[in-house]
């Protein structure tokens, strides 16, 4: 069966719904849900019982892409900056030094037990070195795991942040496998204008969307998780043509429009976390129809080698030596080389070889999906169990919220109090997105000249307005008050 107009709609919709269907169940067997994604495609391609032909790696690659920016913008929505400073350091050097470190552990490998030249073993080392960050987001937090210390935002923010240098790699060993006479020293002023530039537009642009969010005003608040979309596309596009990153550029803009005020916070983050999991269905159905099970086979046992060598040799490596600097017990290190799940990241990447018309672009391919298969397989469905062993996993309920988890959640707010806002408070003529209010709070309602209104981020506060403030604890309604610089008031109103 071929994809045409007049099926598309039909055959991509059954698709995702029996995708659907199939992740509900599958953490039941202890399979990841990414894994059935993958099945459901390629059970559906040509050499499966759907029959669906498809053999378009340029379409694949874009599919991809365009995956990718939803799900590490959604990945930087996400992402406290409060709970990712402490690990700040340590997620960078695993992002760079880990996956440069695991790169060439990999392709030293695979030049040594292949026929590869060392350019083309470098380069499938630099496809399959980031952990993915679809992946790990969707598995760890499916689990729920509860995990000590600062782990998982330390494995969060490394699988978030380090796809931008994997890509690099990915380019940059690529132009050297395609021309040869070029000297390896020429990636590094590359790699210095790929990061430079892409993470100075990322917190760019992230402070432009800002601002261009809160001071547009929409009639519609559907209207804007679409002008977010907007700005995310601008800010790869516009990075990718002045030279940067644009896949970091675009998680750093999340990272920042996440951590500030912005109109309609909550809208915007809930679209964009059911578009994130939308893509992530879309990109593993994508490749699983690109995919052909037969040409797998050939390439088993080299696959098995280079799965083998990178799990327990190359990761383990490349978390070690990156962290050398850091004060860490050795079991948590342990843990994150456990936590490198590959996953469609580098399926994806793996098109540009195919696209670029490299001899051994379909042996490339082929074993990058096998590898990304079985760390997804035998990683992915060990996680818990490898956390109990190591001793770095706590009972769920001693698990703390994240800030962000705290901020999305809908929970009861047991403490209400009426403010009345005086004619001089500093608070008068700005809107409720620009009073730095405490997460944890809501202005459920705004009782003025005798009317009652619903407020939202653009409402702006009018002298003697009474605010109905709910918050969950008394320390947040001491915040509030502190907010809006109305001292005299506190203790009186919370006794």
């Amino acid at each position: 069966m071929s994809i045409t107009i007049d099926n598309i709609l039909l055959i991509g919709s059954l698709l995702l719904f029996i995708s659907i269907l199939a992740g509900k169940t599958s953490y039941r067997f202890g399979v990841p849900t990414l894994v059935l994604f993958l099945a459901v495609g390629i059970l559906s391609g040509s050499e499966g019982i759907g029959g669906i032909y498809f053999n378009d790696p340029q379409l694949a690659q874009f599919i991809g892409i365009v995956a990718l920016n939803f799900i590490l913008f959604s990945g930087g929505l996400d992402t406290s900056w409060k709970t990712i400073k402490p690990v700040m350091w340590q997620g960078i050097s695993l992002s760079i030094l880990g996956v440069l470190f695991t790169a060439i552990s990999v392709g030293t490998f695979v030049w040594f037990i292949t026929d590869f030249t060392i350019y083309e073993g470098l380069l499938l080392g630099a496809i399959v070195s980031s952990t993915d960050a679809a992946a790990v987001f969707s598995i760890l937090r499916s689990k729920n795991l509860a995990l000590k210390s600062n782990l998982r935002p330390t494995l969060e923010l490394e699988s978030g942040s380090n796809d931008p240098m994997a890509y690099f790699l990915t380019i940059a060993f690529l132009g050297l496998v395609v021309n040869q006479d070029q000297s390896i020293y020429s990636i590094i002023p590359l790699f210095f204008q790929q990061i430079l530039i892409g993470a100075a537009l990322g917190f760019i642009f992230g402070k432009l969307s800002r601002i261009v969010i809160n001071k547009i005003k929409l009639d519609f608040e559907g209207l804007y998780p679409v002008l977010a979309i907007a700005l995310m596309f601008i800010v790869f596009s516009a990075t990718d043509v002045l030279g940067g990153n644009g896949f970091l550029a675009v998680y750093l803009s999340g990272v920042y429009l996440g951590n500030h005020n912005i109109i309609h916070k909550k809208t915007i983050m809930r679209m964009f976390d059911g578009l994130a999991w939308l893509m992530q269905i879309v990109l593993f159905l994508t490749l699983g129809l690109l995919v052909y099970p037969s040409h797998i086979v050939p390439v088993i046992g080299v696959g098995i080698f280079i799965s083998v060598f990178l799990i327990f040799v190359a990761r383990p490596l490349g978390v070690f030596l990156s962290l050398i600097f850091f004060k860490m017990k050795m079991r948590r290190r342990w843990y994150i080389s456990w936590v490198g799940l590959r996953g469609a990241v580098p399926i994806v990447f793996a098109t540009y070889p195919l696209l670029a018309g490299i001899e051994k672009a379909d042996m490339i391919f082929n074993i990058v999906f096998f590898v990304s298969l079985t760390s997804v397989l035998i990683q992915g469905t060990t996680l818990s169990v490898v956390a109990k062993w190591l001793h770095v996993s706590l009972p769920m309920k001693a698990k703390q919220k994240s800030p962000v988890d705290a901020f999305m959640a809908d929970d009861a707010k047991s403490f209400l109090r009426e403010i009345n806002i005086p004619e001089h408070n500093h608070s008068v003529g700005k809107r409720i997105v620009d009073l730095k209010f405490p997460k944890k709070a809501i202005i459920a309602m705004i009782s003025r000249d005798d009317q009652f209104i619903t407020p939202n981020g653009n409402t702006v506060v009018e002298a003697n307005d009474m605010l109905v403030v709910l918050t969950e604890d008394q320390e947040t309604m001491v915040g509030v008050y502190d907010c809006l610089n109305i001292q005299a008031e506190v203790q009186e109103n919370l006794d």
